[in-house]
């Protein structure tokens, strides 16, 4: 028999941000900081995103992902919830050629460094992170900052042919954001949010 039960839908609004310009001059990954470029370019994304009605802002635990996203905590008046599992990937030693490490990694996603992660290992651990947020917000609006390869194995976890030409495509655009909208646990949307300079 019909109960008139009508099933709870739940809309979760994710915002994935890649950090603005960071200062490879310092080369520990997780130390290293925004610019003074990237630190006017993460006032953007609050630019961009203050209208989307953000609920709840994570972040990578790197001080250029948390810098990027900062600001627009600062704005809602919540704190940025760092969680480890979103940092970037641990490639295992500074790489002179990235281009040709990358292709490599994109063609076999099990290849890695000694002592490094594979997309794989970066994939399974972003995806995890991603959705348990998913189930603790959901029916939010979140941000969640993140880095160019762990945010672009997440992109290729729900579009397959997002791969290596695809990844180079996006190698020095900082900040971007990715939009994924859930209707319940179905990912309904994918899309990229357009940020100008003249948004600023």
């Amino acid at each position: 028999m019909y109960s008139g039960r009508v099933t709870d839908l739940f809309t979760t609004n994710i915002y994935l941000v890649r950090h603005a310009q960071s200062d490879h001059r310092v080369r520990e990954d997780e130390l290293r900081p925004l610019t003074a470029k990237g630190m006017v370019d993460a006032q953007k994304v609050t630019t961009v995103l203050k209208s989307m009605k953000i609920d709840k802002v994570l972040s990578s635990p790197y001080p250029r992902t948390v810098d990027t996203v900062k600001h627009l905590a600062d704005s809602i008046g919540q704190p940025v919830e760092a969680i480890e599992d979103f940092r970037e990937q641990h490639v295992g030693g500074w790489v002179d050629d990235f281009k040709d490490f990358s292709r490599k990694q994109w063609e076999n996603f099990d290849f890695k460094l000694e002592g490094g992660e594979s997309l794989r290992e970066v994939q399974e651990r972003n995806i995890a992170a991603l959705l348990h947020v998913r189930e603790k917000y959901k029916g939010m609006n979140l941000v969640i900052g993140t880095h160019g390869t762990a945010l672009s194995t997440m992109i290729n976890y729900y579009d397959p042919t997002f791969d290596f030409h695809s990844f180079w495509t996006i190698i020095d655009r900082m900040p971007y954001i990715i939009h994924l909208q859930f209707q319940n646990e179905p990912l309904v949307k994918i899309e990229e949010i357009e940020w100008m300079e003249e948004q600023a």
